[in-house]
């Protein structure tokens, strides 16, 4: 499926049963190719490749628990101190975002305290600042490189 990111190569295989596996290099093995995932693999190489994130201080299905609950967050970018920055999720792109997609990534970040949001679907893009000082978060034009980031 063609998604608005660029185009790159992947190590994908196809299992006995014709499922199709896709190598995570952040979590270092073959994962079951899902819409989801495809949609992960490509954000996360966009982030690595044209925005300069570091991959050593990213990490794909990062649990978390919340109010005794066992979550999962997509990806989670850290600062380089190890502290969380960014966190991404991920929909199929034949899923809208919606303010549920919004309400699933506010609940990971009540745990987490991240500064940036990102949701996407292939697609579409969204990424907002949160601005802890006065309660406030605001929606970016683009996806900023990961020096901005840091460095706002």
């Amino acid at each position: 499926m063609q998604l608005n990111l660029p185009t790159y190569t992947f190590n994908i295989k196809a299992k006995p049963n014709g499922s199709k596996v896709i190598f995570d290099t952040l979590r270092r093995r073959f994962v079951t190719l899902t819409p989801e995932e495809w949609v992960r693999q490509h954000f996360v190489r966009f982030l690595v490749d044209e925005k300069g994130f570091p991959a050593a201080l990213m990490a794909n299905e990062v649990s978390l628990t919340q109010n005794g609950i066992k979550r999962r967050c997509d990806t989670l970018v850290a600062d380089a101190t190890g502290n969380p920055l960014v966190i991404v999720e991920y929909k199929a792109p034949h899923i809208e975002i919606s303010q549920n997609t919004f309400d699933q990534i506010v609940r990971y970040n009540m745990v987490l305290h991240a500064s940036y949001l990102i949701v996407s679907n292939g697609l579409n893009h969204y990424c907002c600042r949160i601005n802890y000082a006065d309660d406030s978060y605001v929606f970016l034009n683009d996806i900023p490189s990961y020096s901005d980031l840091s460095n706002p």
